[in-house]
């Protein structure tokens, strides 16, 4: 099968089993998510989120069905054609995952430096992106001496160094207050209106309840439900008459 535009990413009928386990994370998972689009991956700790992400970036791939991402069935990549796939994916996590030893500026060229990108290009690109997620003048600083929330701010410039078509983020407001993690989704929603396809793996209720997005839910490793303009509960919505 092939996708329609850069950014489609296309679960066939996936199954996917870890060695040594007696049940399958996924059991034939189907859903397309078009160029561009907004979804909340949701359901409980072991429903199958972790295992999605990992296949979309292939560190795992599925035992039964396919992964479409950009065009291309992941199984049958390459490894030099896995790391282009995976440059071409920005990928957010609870735990932001920076490099302490690097100021913030650093840290945002890093990802510029392994895609071979020219110095120059990166002394003028960086600045920019550190002005989209507001964190001008920290460009300096080093991780220990940011908040939480401007540490993950650097994740995002980080992973939207690149302008990749895909913006993969796992629990990015895990470790955040309330008024934190609406400013982290505001950036997400920003770099969706840029172009940007954006899943969102999340328990935070609040969050999908107030963004009222496309939500995927699994549980046991099924899909169970796949809705727009939705709730984190589809009770939450019926009870509230939408």
């Amino acid at each position: 099968m092939k996708a329609r535009g850069e950014g489609m990413i296309t679960f066939n009928n996936v199954t996917k089993i870890y060695k040594g386990a007696t049940e399958a994370a996924l059991k034939n998972v189907s859903f397309e998510i078009p160029r561009g689009d907004f979804v909340f991956l949701i359901g409980e700790t072991g429903a199958g989120k972790t295992t999605v992400a990992r296949l979309i970036l292939k560190s795992e791939t599925a035992d039964e069905g396919s992964v479409i991402v950009g065009g291309a069935d992941v199984s049958k990549l390459s490894r030099k054609k896995t790391a282009y796939l995976r440059r071409k994916i920005g990928t957010v996590f609870q735990d932001y995952k920076l490099l302490p030893y690097k100021t913030v500026f650093e840290n945002v060229a890093f990802a510029l430096e392994v895609t071979e990108t020219p110095r120059r290009n990166i002394e003028h690109m960086v600045p920019q992106i550190l002005s989209l997620v507001g964190l001008s003048e920290k460009a300096e600083s080093k991780p220990g001496q940011l908040s939480g929330g401007e540490q993950q701010r650097v994740a995002l410039a980080r992973a939207m160094a690149n302008n990749p078509p895909i913006l993969l983020a796992d629990e990015p407001t895990g470790n955040l207050d309330p008024k934190t993690s609406a400013e982290i989704m505001k950036l997400l929603e920003r770099f969706n209106r840029l172009g940007t396809t954006v899943v969102v793996a999340t328990h935070a209720r609040d969050i999908v309840d107030s963004m009222k997005r496309r939500v995927i839910e699994l549980e046991g490793g099924r899909v169970i439900r796949d809705e727009r303009n939705a709730f984190y509960s589809k009770k939450a919505g019926e009870a509230r008459g939408e």
